[in-house]
Formats: structure tokens, sequence, C-alpha cells
């Protein structure tokens, strides 16, 4: 209560009376019927053009899960999760728990196809959507032997596993590597060779590390080996993990029996991914990131087929540092 100036006191409230104090209470439950009470905006009036999204979610929420591998073994990875769905013209918006809630449900399941096909039906299932997309990315530990010392040591492959379902499309499979190796550039080494030989002057062609980023679309399941074995095959030429002199020697004998334009990277990727049955589609996308030159050559091919990958290069490519 307040006093006023003539000394009456008078039913006002104080601006402290007003505002609630700040504080956490731990011990406060959240009823039922408390619950229900909440405000949920979902379901309040669009802002906006009234018009369907195609997609709406949740980006890079981490979980460790465990991948089989070709062996039959699991190994755990560790997971970035996108998941996301349509939202009608009619709906506000979607309750972004959900996404997260019902990937959570499948965290004990290892991680392959069939499992992302389960995760997909439930977003359409649980969040009342026509369309569903779940995209997985970790990095795929594969044991890469030295070329001539016999040692061994880990390398990484940034991979993504996506399915997403579309009433058009139906359940779509797809996997993205990057594949990182080293390209010797044919021109350069032919004039470090014209040097040697008619002005005896010696000379070192220039190469560079460059990076194959592969999407493939596939109904059978598909081991991730099998798909890095498949650019090891076509490239010749990865980069190396442990390396001695006698290594590195053999790196470089390596780069000259294997030089390769960007173009050459692309077809000679083309034709192991065409000649698999088990790959229904694909898109091969090579970035060399020139030692001699102050920018990169690219390059895109796809496999061509109507509806499925374009060569299009991706928009945020063109800020990619």
């Amino acid at each position: 209560m307040n006093r006023s100036t003539n000394g009456h006191v008078n039913g006002s409230v104080s601006q402290s009376e007003k505002n609630p104090f700040p504080k956490y209470d731990q011990h406060f439950q959240a009823t039922p019927e408390y619950i229900a009470s909440l405000p949920d905006m979902q379901n309040k009036n669009n802002s906006g053009a009234q018009v369907a999204i195609q997609h709406v979610g949740i980006h890079n929420f981490k979980i460790p899960m465990h991948i089989l591998l070709r062996d039959g073994q699991t190994r755990e990875v560790h997971c970035a999760v996108t998941g996301s769905v349509s939202l009608e013209a009619a709906q506000k918006g979607i309750n972004m728990s959900r996404i997260m809630r019902t990937f959570y449900e499948y965290e004990n399941s290892e991680l392959s196809p069939e499992t992302l096909k389960d995760v997909a039906r439930s977003y359409l299932k649980n969040l009342d959507s026509s369309s569903a997309r779940i995209a997985i990315a970790f990095d795929f530990p594969m044991k890469l032997d030295s070329l001539r010392s016999g040692l061994s040591g880990y390398q990484y492959y940034p991979v993504v596993l996506e399915t997403d379902f579309t009433p058009d499309d139906g359940m779509r499979q797809f996997m993205h590597l990057d594949f990182t190796y080293s390209s010797a550039c044919p021109c350069s080494y032919e004039l470090s060779e014209h040097a040697k030989q008619v002005r005896n002057v010696a000379t070192v062609p220039h190469s560079q590390r460059s990076i194959a980023k592969i999407s493939i679309r596939h109904e059978e399941d598909i081991p991730i080996e099998d798909l890095v074995d498949l650019c090891r095959d076509a490239i010749k030429t990865e980069t190396q993990v442990m390396v001695k002199r006698e290594d590195e020697q053999a790196f470089a004998e390596l780069n000259a029996a294997y030089l390769k334009f960007v173009e050459d990277a692309v077809r000679v990727l083309y034709e192991k991914l065409d000649s698999d049955e088990r790959i229904q589609d694909f898109r091969v996308f090579a970035s060399h990131e020139e030692s001699l030159h102050s920018h990169d050559a690219i390059s895109v091919i796809a496999k061509g087929i109507d509806g499925g990958f374009t060569a299009q290069i991706e928009p945020f490519t063109y800020n990619a540092k």
C-alpha cells in the first residue's frame, strides 16, 4: 500500500509489487493442467504470404550413434542431424521439439538406411506432414596403408546419409562423400620435362590438394567403405596419413603416373560410378585448389537421368573459402 501526500493510505499497488520477483523455483511441478494452459504459438495466425513451406525443421543437433560396417562390426560416430518436414499454407509452424524427440526414439538403433526410413515415417506421422527429410553428417574413419613403409593410419571421410519422402517421389536414399586427393597438372609436368631435356634445368611440376564431392542415390544398401574404395580405384592419388621418406617418394611417382586435370578427375569417377548397378544416380563436383593459380579449377558432372541430379553448382560453393 502507498501513502498519499495528504497522509491517507490509498489502494494503489507499488511498482515493485506489480512486477514478479525474478527467481527460478526449482521445486515447481508442471501439472497436466498447467501445461494445457501454456500459450501455443504454432496455432496463431500466419505472418507473410499464405503459402506452403517445403521444409522447416532443426539443423545440426548432435548425437552419437553406431554405424554398421562392411565386415558386420559397428563403430560409434558423432553425428550432426538435420530433420525437416513440410508445412501446409494454413499452418503457422511446426512443433520443433518433436523433430528431436522423434529422432531420439532411434538413438539406440544402428545408423543405417532402414533406420533413416523409419525416422522419416515417424516425422510424417508425429508432425502430420506430407513430406519429410532426415540428414546425418559425420566423419567416417577408415584405415589407410602407407605406400611403402608398412605403416597405416586413419583417414576421415566427411559423409552425409540422407533420406527424404515426398508424395510424388516416395522414399529416396542418398549418400554424400568428400574424397580428398592430389592432382598433378599434366601441362606443368610436360613443361617441366621440356626444361630438363632441352635446357638441363631442374624443375618441379605443380600439384595440389583437391577434393571430389560425390552424391549418389541408391535403393540397395551400399557400405560407405565400398564408395571410398570406388573413389580410390578411380583417382589413385588419395592424400596420405602416415608418411616416411620412402612413402613421400612413392607418392611423387604415383602422381606422375596418374596426372590429371579436373576434367579427368570427374570422368574417371563417372566411369566407376556408372558401372556400379547399385547406384541409380550420381553427381560429382571436383575442385582443384591450384598451387600455380590464385583461383581454383572446378568441374561438375551428373549421370544425366530424367528427374535426377543436375550439374548445377550449389550456390554456397561460390562463397566457400
